[in-house]
């Protein structure tokens, strides 16, 4: 499996892939995701969402708007850690080779 070039935010993992994420809540439209900088030379897939950060609610819309993203059911996308805060991993359950080849085309293009 390749993630060559991502290997800093897609890991796979024996049920899926781990991707690094960082959240942009509160804006007043959702924008594209992208692979954003976040220092000491490391990088994460950025996602915006309009939905403020109170009670959970811009961690459910991060959620919708990755399985919008990458087609997929919002069932297999959990977040591992950071749920308050802006940087989080978010795990993707299923056959990691796929996940994987499916997220890194996506943000390569």
């Amino acid at each position: 499996m390749s993630t060559d070039g991502f290997e800093d935010i897609v890991c796979p993992f024996l049920n899926g892939v781990r991707i690094t994420v960082r959240a942009k809540p509160g804006l007043s439209r959702a924008r594209d995701v992208k692979v954003v900088d976040i220092g000491d030379g490391k990088r994460a897939v950025e996602v915006s969402v309009a939905a403020d950060a109170r009670d959970g609610k811009a961690n459910r819309a991060l959620i919708d708007r990755l399985a919008e993203e990458w087609s997929l059911n919002k069932k297999q996308i959990k977040i591992k850690s950071g749920e308050t805060g802006r940087l989080k991993i978010v795990e993707i359950e299923g056959e990691a080779q796929v996940l994987a080849r499916k997220i890194v085309a996506d943000l390569s293009a």
